[in-house]
């Protein structure tokens, strides 16, 4: 199947009101788990590759290249989306890499210089035919959508979305990035408000946080694009663990990497149903 653009993704699970997954990218083996966790819920993924992660591998080039190889090849819908950048030039490079959507994270500069950039930065995007996402916590913040206490208001967000001409906006409704438990709480009324007040698809980051219940209520209250990346991580790592702690001896990176992989493939396979409400009561 050939690469699948996340516009065309997010536009399909937006009108049937249901979630889909977009998980980050740490390496090789984290995106061929999550083409195949695709394969086997039988559902559409979104791969994500940060800033940070871009700045991990020594650039954008290497691990955008390998993700979109993984993704042409995959049986199922899978797209690529570059997360985080808050590099313009970053976002230029994705583009002429040939990834079709982009996030621009404005999210913590001044309100004023947000809607400024990102405006800037969504033009080029849209000229070259390539889905960008924003994000807005609130007026003046200074540590991002994602920081603590920090919401989304409903008629900024209709503004923002005005002027700046994004197709999706991250939005900060309770959620945090990072998180290693499952403890946020999301205002669900506020996704409802900011899902009646826009005509663009809504994106929860730090979903890794999120008890699935409350992911289902956030789902069914208008949330379309969710983010996950800690919570992959954590299976991915104590799989490894358990491997080495198993056989002291064994040195093939392969042998202990593998089950890893396995790991990311069984839960973002489980995610991905739940996104889409399938068996959810």
């Amino acid at each position: 199947m050939p690469l699948v653009p996340a516009r065309d993704l997010v536009a399909e699970a937006a009108a049937a009101r249901r979630g889909i997954g977009a998980f980050n990218v740490i390496h090789l083996e984290t995106a061929e788990a999550l083409a195949a966790a695709s394969e086997a819920a039988g559902l559409p993924v979104i791969l994500q590759i940060s800033q940070n992660c871009a700045d991990y591998h020594g650039g954008l080039e290497p691990i955008a290249l390998a993700t979109l190889a993984i993704a042409r090849r995959a049986v199922t819908p899978v797209a690529v989306h570059l997360d985080h950048a808050e590099r313009p030039e970053l976002v230029d490079e994705a583009i002429a890499l040939g990834i079709g959507s982009v996030m621009f994270d404005g999210g913590a500069l001044p309100y004023d210089e947000n809607v400024a950039l990102t405006a800037q930065v969504a033009t080029r995007a849209r000229a070259a035919g390539v889905h960008i996402e924003g994000e807005l916590g609130e007026v003046g913040g200074k540590d991002g959508a994602h920081a603590p206490g920090v919401r989304t208001d409903p008629d900024e967000a209709r503004e923002f979305v005005a002027i700046t001409g994004v197709d999706a906006l991250a939005v900060a409704v309770g959620s945090s990035h990072a998180m290693t438990d499952r403890s946020a709480a999301l205002d669900i009324d506020l996704v409802g408000r900011l899902h009646r007040a826009l005509d663009i698809p809504i994106v929860l980051h730090g979903s890794s946080g999120v008890p699935d219940a409350v992911i289902v209520d956030a789902v069914r209250a208008g949330m379309t694009k969710i983010n996950v990346s800690t919570r992959l991580n954590g299976f991915f790592t104590r799989a490894i663990r358990e491997r080495l702690d198993s056989d002291a001896g064994l040195v093939d990176s392969r042998r202990y990497v593998a089950p890893g992989r396995e790991a990311v493939t069984a839960e973002a396979a489980r995610m991905l149903r739940l996104f889409a409400l399938q068996g959810v009561a």
